[in-house]
């Protein structure tokens, strides 16, 4: 359900295209449409498109380059990613300065702290709301069929949905949990079938409030969403772990460990190591459901939850916990992630962090 860049890129001129050969002959019409796709693959310009498309456009590509090149980059590379990604950006804004997605990418790097941050998003979402919602208004009230009145719609709002999911993550990590269950519920009641995952951030605040009748009530209220189920993804099962874990019912925390190594591939290396990547800038990255990939980005942003506390070594004590008895549970794996480190220790390597390696998981090139 995540958000992907490029299929709303491709859902855009999709769209637009359609309503010009409306009034026209059908089997002209459908005979021209049948050609879109690789039009919009290689001869995008040859579409019809307005300034605002163009400037999602390069968003989209913004996003290819920092949300998903960046984190598997070199340092030489990286810089020159970021690099590109800030002049994608910047020329969006001049072709839209309306364009709120990269209004809001261009911030995330240029506030000094996730605080300054936070602030930004709090203060412009007003505005943002009223022009999102006002536009959704006029797609639904349009000449449009339903059918395309509601892709217009969906379109719309889909920027306020990004900037109330980024306001919730950050407000997370700022620990300002209260205030980061009311964005997410703001952004369910906007869009109950959850496009922007909040609801993954609603589990990890709840958790940091160690508000398991919250949690029970959150997953109730949830939205049937393909194949998963409301309570079983890594975010959801990972609070459970961190809210037994706290109430000392080890058992409980052991369980739902085996259920997150029982649901997802090589999850037994990924809990022990506990990667931390950096966040999506455009939206939390767009990842197969149950896949390793989304249980490495669950653990990056559990690490609210993981890091609380300090073990007699200096690490949270949930990750040391969680490290541990995954090692016992699949000693296999935990020789493999040490072969892993000795080998990474022996090259001087202690794997990608970025341009910056002061970065703290969070912090946006």
């Amino acid at each position: 359900m995540a958000f992907d860049p490029q299929r709303e890129d491709y859902q855009r001129l999709g769209l637009r295209f359609a309503r010009t050969l409306d009034g026209g002959d059908a089997t002209a019409a459908a005979h021209a449409f049948s050609s879109f796709g690789l039009r919009f693959q290689q001869d995008r310009d040859s579409l019809p498109q307005t300034d605002e498309d163009r400037a999602f456009h390069l968003v989209t590509l913004a996003a290819a380059d920092i949300d998903y090149r960046l984190p598997f980059a070199d340092e030489r590379e990286a810089e020159k990613l970021v690099a590109h990604g800030h002049q994608l950006l910047k020329e969006a804004l001049a072709l839209d300065a309306d364009c709120f997605d990269a209004a809001r990418m261009q911030a995330a790097s240029e506030k000094p702290s996730f605080d300054g941050y936070l602030a930004y998003l709090v203060e412009g979402e007003p505005e943002v709301r009223a022009r999102c919602l006002a536009e959704r208004d006029r797609a639904l009230e349009g000449p449009d069929s339903p059918e395309r009145a509601r892709l217009a719609a969906d379109l719309a709002c889909a920027p306020y949905l990004r900037w109330l999911a980024a306001e919730a993550e950050e407000a997370l990590i700022c620990g300002r949990n209260r205030e980061a269950l009311r964005v997410c519920r703001e952004a369910l009641e906007l869009d109950p079938h959850d496009q922007a995952d909040v609801r993954f951030t609603e589990a990890l605040a709840l958790a940091k409030l160690e508000d398991e009748a919250g949690l029970d009530a959150a997953c109730a209220r949830r939205q049937p969403h393909g194949r998963r189920t409301p309570a079983d993804d890594a975010w959801t099962r990972l609070a459970r772990l961190a809210l037994a874990y706290k109430a000392h019912e080890m058992d409980r925390a052991r369980d739902e460990l085996r259920g997150l190594v029982e649901t997802y591939p090589n999850a037994a290396e990924s809990l022990i190591r506990q990667a931390e990547l950096p966040d999506g800038v455009f939206a939390r990255l767009c990842v197969l459901p149950y896949s390793e990939d989304e249980l490495i980005l669950a653990l990056s942003e559990g690490t609210v939850l993981l890091q609380e506390g300090r073990d007699p070594r200096g690490a949270g004590a949930l990750s040391a916990w969680v490290a541990r008895e995954t090692s016992r549970l699949a000693p296999r794996a935990s020789s493999a992630v040490m072969r892993e480190r000795m080998a990474e220790s022996a090259a001087g390597a202690d794997g990608w962090q970025g341009p910056d390696a002061n970065l703290p998981r969070g912090g946006r090139p």
